[in-house]
């Protein structure tokens, strides 16, 4: 499979981003002195966790060399690391996650072992998307499943999240206190194009690695005009996706 495409993912940085701002409103209270960015990709949450705690000693991590290599280019004042979530080695006062640990497996074990990483009295705090409901995801599911494409033995990169209660019974058993909550945003967007180029980087990019240039601009097109039935045109002349988060800080 394919290294992520930084470029593409940063065409909605804004939108991107504000989970991991809104993130870090709660984090207020806390001074760590030791944070980790697990997942930093292009390095704009890490940037963002920068400037709520300046005086923090910060590393961002990922194990996409593109969105290392992005992340340095962009911010060459922080400090990156290639790195896997499990490899991160030493004790942090705040491990960080925003729409990162749903590309990981076996979070009855991730979460433990990431708590195993805090100082005491150390957070983790983490954003993972909860949105396979959304329209336009299934729309992407029902096009791929279609023979006339062969994309019927593509392996698709896992993403994996438990129930909000399953998570509850994770920290009942491995930290002090936790908060968990949801919001959902409403991203407007300037056409059905932008659907496609929302998840172009991402849910369809193992499609289009399988498919040539042709067939994969007349795969992006099926799922466009599939989604205009769906997502109507508002009154701005935009369409707007909506998209559900799921949140927690957990207390060690």
């Amino acid at each position: 499979m394919s290294d992520w495409d930084s470029s593409q993912y940063l065409k909605f940085e804004k939108q991107r981003t504000q989970p991991a701002r809104d993130l870090l409103v709660r984090l207020k209270a806390y001074k760590p002195h030791t944070v980790a960015d697990i997942g930093c990709g292009p390095g704009n949450s890490t940037s963002a966790i920068a400037e709520c705690f300046p005086n923090a000693e910060l590393i961002g991590i990922d194990s996409s060399p593109n969105m290392i290599e992005k992340a340095k280019t962009r911010y060459p004042k922080l400090k990156f690391k290639l790195c896997d979530a499990l490899e991160l080695e030493g004790k942090y006062d705040l491990l960080f996650s925003n729409a990162c640990l749903q590309w990981i497996p076996n979070h009855t074990i991730l979460i433990p072992a990431l708590m195993n990483k805090l100082n005491e009295k150390g957070v983790l705090a983490v954003q993972i998307p909860m949105n396979d409901e959304e329209p336009l995801f299934q729309i992407i599911q029902e096009v791929a499943a279609e023979s006339k494409w062969g994309l019927q033995n593509v392996k698709l990169q896992l993403s994996e999240t438990l129930t909000p209660l399953e998570y509850f019974n994770i920290f009942i058993a491995c930290s002090s206190s936790f908060d968990m909550w949801e919001i959902k945003y409403y991203h407007n967007l300037p056409d059905h194009r932008a659907l496609v180029d929302w998840v172009k980087g991402t849910r369809i990019r193992p499609y289009l690695d399988c498919l040539d240039k042709a067939q994969g601009i007349a795969f992006e097109d099926e799922i466009i005009e599939r989604a205009k039935a769906v997502y109507p045109i508002q009154n701005s002349r935009e369409v707007v996706l909506g998209f559900r988060r799921f949140f927690f800080t957990a207390v060690k």
